[in-house]
């Protein structure tokens, strides 16, 4: 495929999976005094109990204006595939754009790993209130794009470096991750120049680059003991194959085996737009890993 039809089909692709309407969650919660710093939660549509939980972290290259309601209809979708849903706001983006940025800063740190940590520490309880149905002993994270990187590091917390402010004394308590096009490789997501250079924003420039990867690169952080899988488009051009392919080297090197689902034909948006089939093949991933 040319350059130009990749680009096009991307751009339709784009189009359909941002085009639904935004769906309101059934309860709402905050993890936080920051007005970011919420959880939407959806019900299973079918009212059934003793559902497992999926954990969304939304992607956006961890830019403001990408926020948790594009991801609505697809937690919308995961709850009428019999899922309870817990879709997570995060701050992202600089208050004050960085000098030379080209459009929306990435990420804030460390306050992006702040709330994700916060998020999923708190969940337990708010879920245990807004979503009566679900088994927590039953949940998932996952995520989309650098929601699907903030999904690997969500399940890797007690890997971290010893003193990071993130840690966890033990594993979380988790069925699995389900890593939707993730950027999970830092080295190979920066030589693609994935996003825009989104990582260098996110990870303030080279003086503090190598020092604050060791904490967030999924890459750096194997084994975690926690069954993962990844989805990926064979067609994506916003975050390429090579990126997850170089996530699932690592963890081979580590010592853990990786899931790979790969889709031809498929791009970046597909795997989060309902009506695409490939949403279906990662709602048949989440239930693999949950029950």
């Amino acid at each position: 495929m040319s350059d130009s039809a990749a680009r096009e089909r991307d751009a339709a692709e784009t189009e359909s999976a941002l085009g639904h309407p935004v769906v309101a969650p059934d309860g709402s919660a905050a993890y936080g005094s920051h007005p970011d710093q919420v959880i939407d939660f959806f019900a299973p549509r079918d009212g059934r109990t003793g559902v497992p939980l999926v954990v969304l972290l939304h992607g956006g290259a961890w830019r403001a204006p990408y926020d948790r309601q594009h991801v609505s209809p697809f937690a919308d979708f995961l709850a009428r595939r019999g899922f309870a849903v817990a879709s997570v706001e995060y701050r992202r983006g600089g208050e004050i754009p960085q000098q030379g940025a080209a459009g929306p800063v990435a990420g804030r740190w460390p306050e992006t790993f702040d709330d994700v940590a916060a998020a999923m520490d708190a969940l337990p309880a708010l879920a245990a209130r807004e979503l009566p149905g679900a088994d927590l002993r039953k949940t998932v994270v996952t995520g989309h794009s650098a929601g699907g990187q903030l999904a690997l590091w969500a399940a890797a917390r007690h890997v971290l470096p010893e003193g990071s402010p993130w840690r966890l004394s033990a594993a979380p308590p988790l069925r699995g991750v389900v890593a939707l096009a993730p950027i999970g490789d830092f080295a190979s997501a920066v030589e693609l120049d994935v996003c825009s250079g989104a990582l260098n924003q996110l990870l303030g420039g080279a003086d503090d680059f190598e020092a604050r990867s060791a904490h967030v690169d999924p890459a750096l952080l194997l084994p975690t003991g926690i069954a993962t899988a990844v989805v990926q488009g064979a067609d994506d051009i916003t975050v390429p194959q090579a990126v997850t392919e170089a996530f699932v080297d690592a963890a081979a090197k580590a010592g853990e085996m990786v899931g790979l689902t790969l889709l031809d034909g498929v791009g970046h948006f597909p795997l989060i737009d309902p009506s695409a089939d490939a949403c279906a093949v990662v709602a048949e991933e989440l239930a693999q890993l949950a029950w």
